[in-house]
């Protein structure tokens, strides 16, 4: 029997897992190694014993037979999706996540064990997983550089147990993060002030055409509803690009010319004052500074809040990268490179964008001299008054690792070089990644700390929006290990505006929306967005809750998506029915396979929330408080108590989840928030108790204050101001009003007795 520290192969071939079956029929050649060190008791690295030499290898493990999993893998070169199955051959090629649910049989009542399996880097080598018609589980090791065919093969796949699948998971990672030492964990990382408050990208406002003056009509526009952005995005457009003259273009509908390079670090014309086709403007007072200043100037005085300005660049420069030898960027020394794509990916879907770039060529600068272009390049954008920047196209760098050493190798010098140069000019961390996820960008990340989580918001694909709520929540399981999920822009005036914002909402997330200017919904902007521009950002990265891991929101006919976050007194949970659409592996594309998808029911309790213990207290007996956004209905839930849920197609609820306290008067408490808010538990910033007189809450913003008490209060004051207050005999409702603050995050104190 091979151990690792719960996790053996047994005397009858099977892999097992603290006393679960988990697969069978292992292969003689893999090798199990416990992880040492960290207290790692449940964990262990699966890999091969000697294993020929060759730059991609695939190594079988063992079957998986009639059990339960969920997996995250690439659908596209950039991003990932989630399948569920329950044997090897449903497991796709670049499946990078994967976790197994078995049950311990030794004992008398079984419960459930959670294998997770984390592939990993290894050297020059990047592993994932797939499986075959035989049901095996495989290992599929790659360097992306045909000279590079070494490799050790001891430490391919990490595996760690147990009873609570997100301990499970985040226990992993941490694992893989002793062992590499190349990464750091999410709880690590610095996260950027900009997530707390609400913005606006120029993307789908006007794509590529995107010019300096839309920028200050599309922060106007927002700014007189009363929804000001307090961070702004100019995504591609603003940069100094051209076609090589005898490449061939490639322009999507509404997207970039793909065959373009990058031949200036500036801006082009559009974002130069009085700027003119075909001229450059060389004081750089007259370049992206002075559009830059001008919002700056306009938009930070209400409040005194700032405002924070990212531009977009692709991690080559450009789609196309930078041409070389171009004026004053002739010391990058740029190469074309014609990039390959790995065999799994290819199986996946088509892409357009990189079949362009794989025609054109990419202009790749020279490892060597990365660093020095993004120095050169954030440098200027730092002293334009930029304060961050949306890093894009990142997984292109997998595909040209022939000649640099492979694919890791060349990703980690980048990723090192820019994160280098983002802590050098700008002071918050402020970087978003973008269509990079690969693991070997993943596990090559020490600080950037915001990263997209999935496919883009496709606003004419009515296919695309139940699938984005979906593999968002799905994505985050694995993706908000090492950065907090972006859950991208969206519209608020659209079909599914009020979906996608109420999953925005519970995300954890940064909240921003891609609106045309003069085209807004604020009444929808107001259940997102406080007066002085902050949102009610739940603390975590939000996850679909427990009993929602192994079933299939997208495709069952029958599952509510449920979502869960946590407030700093509360949880909240979003529930999504998201039937009818999904990845179809055949047609290789997102694709409606049920046109009238059925009307589904599920049930709330309060342990969806997996961690509202540690927001309840001591003494907290499991009994919550449950306020229903859409319904607007207060429920008292006993511990382990359910609440029926009945969602029609497309249709969601929010649900915000307090722990009800018993007061020394016998009466019993649960402050709820503000109730017009998606995310109404977001606003309770502090709970006190006193005697049994009372208590007091501070809330954060304006608009109406709900509370659940069982019995009447004497009195309700705001900043100790009595104030008139409403009170459900019924459903133990209390409600009362507070203003707009003058202040920037101000918590109102809202004291009540009895």
């Amino acid at each position: 029997m091979t151990v690792g520290a719960g996790i053996a192969v047994q005397e009858d071939g099977s892999l097992a897992a603290l006393g679960a079956t988990v697969l069978t029929e292992v292969r003689d050649n893999v090798l199990v190694t416990p992880a040492a060190g960290g207290g790692m008791l449940d964990g262990a690295f699966l890999g091969v014993r000697s294993a020929p030499a060759g730059s991609r290898s695939v190594f079988p493990v063992g079957k998986l037979r009639d059990l339960r999993f969920m997996c995250t893998f690439r659908f596209k070169m950039w991003w990932m999706t989630q399948r569920m199955g329950s044997s090897g051959r449903d497991i796709p090629v670049e499946t990078q996540f994967f976790i197994v649910e078995a049950a311990d049989g030794a004992r008398e009542e079984q419960s459930a064990v959670y294998t997770v399996f984390l592939p990993i880097l290894e050297g020059s080598f990047r592993a994932v997983l797939q499986g075959n018609e035989d049901d095996e589980l495989e290992i599929c090791l790659e360097s992306g550089d045909p000279a590079v065919e070494s490799f050790e093969g001891t430490h391919l796949v990490y595996v760690g147990a147990g009873s609570d699948p997100f301990e499970v998971i985040t226990n992993a990672v941490k694992a893989v993060e002793r062992h590499l030492q190349t990464f750091s964990h999410r709880e690590k990382k610095k996260m950027p002030d900009m997530l707390n408050w609400f913005g606006w990208c120029t993307w789908d406002a006007f794509y590529t055409d995107v010019t300096a003056q839309g920028v200050k009509e599309g922060l106007q526009s927002l700014e007189k509803g009363g929804a000001a952005p307090k961070f702004v995005i100019i995504d591609d457009g603003w940069q100094s690009v051209s076609m090589d003259p005898a490449g061939t273009a490639c322009i999507s509908d509404n997207a970039a010319n793909f065959a373009n390079r990058l031949y200036n670090i500036k801006e082009n014309y559009k974002f130069q004052k009085n700027g003119r086709k075909g001229h450059r403007e060389d004081d750089p007072a007259n370049g992206l500074a002075h559009i830059v200043s001008e919002i700056k100037g306009k938009h930070e005085l209400k409040y005194g809040v700032r405002l924070y300005v990212y531009v977009w660049h692709a991690i080559t420069g450009y789609w196309g990268g930078v041409r070389p030898g171009s004026d004053g960027m002739e010391h990058y020394q740029s190469k074309i490179q014609y990039p390959v794509s790995s065999p799994g990916v290819h199986k996946n879907e088509p892409c357009a964008a990189f079949d362009s770039i794989a025609a054109n060529g990419l202009g790749l600068v020279n490892p060597d001299k990365v660093f020095s272009f993004y120095n050169e390049l954030h440098s200027y954008l730092a002293s334009a008054g930029i304060d961050g920047v949306k890093v894009d196209v990142q997984n292109i760098l997998e595909s040209l690792g022939a000649g640099h050493g492979g694919r890791v190798l060349l990703t980690r010098k980048y990723q090192q070089a820019l994160e280098a140069s983002i802590a050098r000019n700008f002071r918050n961390n402020d970087i978003i990644s973008c269509m990079s996820h690969n693991t070997d960008n993943l596990y090559s990340s020490k600080r950037t700390v915001v990263v997209r989580a999935s496919d883009d918001f496709w606003p004419r694909d009515p296919a695309s929006h139940t699938i984005h709520i979906a593999s968002v929540a799905y994505n985050t399981v694995f993706l908000g290990e090492f950065m907090q999920p972006d859950w991208d822009m969206f519209h608020s005036v659209h079909p599914m505006a009020e979906y996608h914002a109420a999953a925005r909402a519970v995300g954890g997330c940064a909240i921003y929306v891609s609106d045309k200017p003069g085209n807004h919904d604020f009444d929808l902007l107001r259940k997102l967005v406080l007066p002085d521009g902050s949102i009610l950002r739940a603390k975590l990265p939000g996850r679909p809750t427990r009993d929602c891991l192994f079933s299939d929101p997208a495709r069952d006919g029958k599952s509510i998506l449920k979502i869960w976050n946590l407030n700093t007194h509360s949880g909240v949970i979003g529930a999504f029915n998201c039937q009818g659409a999904g990845w179809c592996r055949a047609g290789k594309k997102n694709l409606i396979h049920d046109v009238q998808p059925g009307t589904i029911t599920g049930a709330v309790r309060g342990r969806d929330v997996s961690r509202l213990p540690e927001v309840a207290g001591d003494g907290w007996n499991g009994d919550v408080i449950v306020y229903s956004h859409v319904a607007g209905e207060v429920t008292v839930l006993p511990k382990d108590a359910a609440l029926p849920v009945t969602l029609k197609p497309r249709e969601y609820e929010v649900f915000t989840v307090v722990p009800l306290k018993r007061l020394a008067n016998g009466a019993s408490f649960a402050p709820i928030g503000l109730i017009r808010m998606f995310n109404s538990g977001g606003a309770v910033t502090e709970v006190s108790y006193y005697d049994e007189a009372g208590l007091e809450v501070k809330v954060r913003g304006a608009g109406t204050v709900g509370a659940y008490s069982s019995a009447r209060p004497k009195s309700v004051a705001v900043d100790s101001e009595v104030v008139d207050f409403s009170y459900d005999d019924g459903t133990g409702l209390v409600t009362l009003e507070v203003g707009v603050p003058e202040r920037e995050l101000y918590s109102w104190t809202v004291s009540i007795e009895y």
